[in-house]
């Protein structure tokens, strides 16, 4: 199958996930996503400030929203998109920018918004 997908390092390695280690990992996988994304937004919950409470569940709801494209384009239940799957596909400027909107994330919900600046 890595031979017939066009991109199977970058766009589409939840699918060589799939033949590679089987369903087990690829479900492990889907939890890891859900479990920080659920995380985030339930870390959400006891902020007062309205504009860390957007910015942050924004940036988690595109966090989820990404691998969820990712995912359901691999399996075939939409369009393919060419989206990374966040820190494990291939791509260093994808992988930067989910990595800096995360620490913008922490940074907001620990209240040291200072340390962004």
């Amino acid at each position: 199958m890595k031979d017939k997908l066009p991109d199977a390092h970058a766009d589409f390695v939840f699918a060589v996930m799939g033949e590679e280690f089987g369903l087990v990992i690829c479900l492990v996988l889907v939890a890891i996503f859900a479990f920080i994304v659920l995380r985030g937004m339930l870390r959400l919950l006891r902020e007062g400030d309205m504009f860390i409470v957007l910015a942050a569940t924004g940036l988690c709801f595109s966090f989820g929203l990404q691998a969820f494209i990712n995912m359901a384009s691999t399996l075939g239940l939409i369009p393919t998109k060419g989206m990374t799957l966040p820190f494990i596909s291939y791509g260093g400027s994808s992988a930067m920018a989910i990595a800096l909107a995360w620490h913008a994330a922490g940074a907001d919900a620990s209240g040291r918004v200072e340390d962004l600046l």
